[in-house]
């Protein structure tokens, strides 16, 4: 081999060396780019969500005062009313098809029509469901507006989120929780029941969290089902009376309700100071219902590792 032949090698293979360093470097700048966007996009979300809840809860702060309090006193218990039995039908409704569909489904016409049925609900508008609410569950019935129809109209709107949630949670369980069970002689009902379900609650709870968020939010699909007056005799609990305050069967405006009437209506002439301070109640009400079913949750998980 010439001396001209090795020169030539060795600046190939440099050449090759350098060029396995440039490509190196340029993965680096490429990942160091991504994970600095994957940051922004992660702190911006944040940023986004609490710039937007100090605006709303800022902007109703200055305009409280003890009179506005009392007028949405009512309201208020209207809206936590509603979704609690809103909450209670999606979860009799919905975790059951979840479970169905992780445990017992099996691959065929009834299993594909049930995830149809499923994916279909999730995409209905609202006002949709509003409007089907007012047709089954006031027209046909021969009732009035009442906060009944309106946590079930919620609820159709709030089921697949629960269905998906709980199937999701249930197979991205470690196997090794229902093997074992099972291996240890318990059923298959018990070892859903009492190792499964727990195992999956913080997951559900999210779910929950979700459906709730839906719920207190929710105003086209209310419109129609749960009225927009109020009429609560804190004194009177005769549950038949349409002003007790646990009658399901009355009507029931909601605080996204009130927040729409004030901003369309506008026949109060103090509308704007009202919506304000009922946005930042309900703004502040869905907050501290995250924080605290966050919390729960994380207790539970903490229970269920054994910390």
């Amino acid at each position: 081999m010439t001396a001209t032949d090795t020169a030539l090698r060795s600046g190939a293979a440099l050449s090759s060396e350098e060029e396995g360093l440039a490509r190196a470097q340029q993965k680096r700048k490429m990942s160091g780019f991504m994970t600095g966007l994957f940051y922004a996009g992660a702190f911006g979300a944040a940023a986004l969500l609490v710039v937007f809840v100090g605006f709303v809860i800022g902007q109703g702060i200055t305009a409280v005062n003890a009179d506005i309090l009392v007028s949405l006193s009512g309201i208020f218990f209207n809206t936590m009313y509603l979704v609690v039995l809103a909450l209670f039908f999606s979860a009799i409704w919905g975790i059951p098809a979840g479970i169905f569909l992780a445990e017992y489904a099996r691959k065929g016409r009834l299993t594909s029509w049930v995830r149809m049925a499923i994916e279909t609900l999730a995409s209905l508008p609202s006002i949709v469901v509003g409007l089907f609410g007012y047709l089954v569950f006031i027209v046909m019935t021969g009732s009035q507006w009442n906060l009944m129809a309106g946590a079930l109209s919620v609820s159709i709107i709030t089921l697949p989120m629960l269905a998906s949630v709980t199937e999701d949670a249930l197979e991205g369980l470690p196997p090794y929780y229902k093997l074992g069970s099972l291996g240890l002689g318990a059923s298959r009902i018990q070892t859903l029941w009492n190792v499964q379900l727990p195992a999956c609650f913080p997951r559900i709870m999210t779910g929950l969290i979700l459906a709730a968020g839906r719920g207190f939010g929710e105003a086209a699909a209310l419109m129609f089902t749960a009225g927009m007056s109020t009429d609560i005799d804190w004194s009177n609990w005769n549950l038949v009376s349409q002003s007790c305050p646990l009658n399901p069967f009355r009507p029931g405006e909601t605080l996204a309700l009130h927040i729409w009437a004030l901003r369309t209506e506008a026949l109060n002439p103090n509308a704007a100071e009202v919506a304000g301070v009922t946005s930042a109640i309900l703004m502040l009400v869905v907050v501290i219902f995250n924080a605290l079913a966050r919390y729960v949750s994380w207790r539970m998980e903490k229970k269920m590792g054994g910390i």
